[in-house]
């Protein structure tokens, strides 16, 4: 019945600060951008190497997500990446803090945190 995961959306607070993260930082493709008058809201789509995408919206005033460990939802978004120590690097050098790179107990495989602009946590897991 499920084919994949098609998109993610998220809501961001200050869309120019989060459109520059996703696409100038993390390298993301713009598959299109749309002004809504009515809802005085950007709709930016965006895709990954592997086709899928994030929709990122802006709204005035969202309200704060908990982003405390265990609170209830979805906990977090991870990417895949072939070397993790380089994907740290290019989040370094664009001052973007990242804990320290911790091993899954269950694969052995590489991963670690760090945030969107809006304090999204984010995770990028070595192949």
């Amino acid at each position: 019945m499920l084919l994949g995961i098609h998109h993610a959306a998220i809501i961001c607070s200050d869309y120019e600060k989060s459109k520059y993260f996703y696409v100038t930082i993390l390298g993301l493709s713009v598959l299109a951008e749309h002004y809504r008058e009515e809802r005085r809201s950007y709709k930016l789509d965006l895709q990954l190497p592997d086709r899928s995408q994030i929709e990122l919206f802006s709204f005035d005033n969202p309200p704060k997500r908990p982003s405390y460990p265990e609170a209830c939802g979805l906990r977090h978004l991870a990417f895949r990446v072939d070397c993790i120590e380089s994907a740290i690097a290019r989040l370094n050098a664009h001052h973007i803090a990242v804990e320290p790179v911790r091993i899954d107990e269950y694969t052995g495989k590489k991963f670690s945190f760090f945030s969107d602009p809006d304090g999204l946590p984010l995770e990028l897991y070595e192949l």
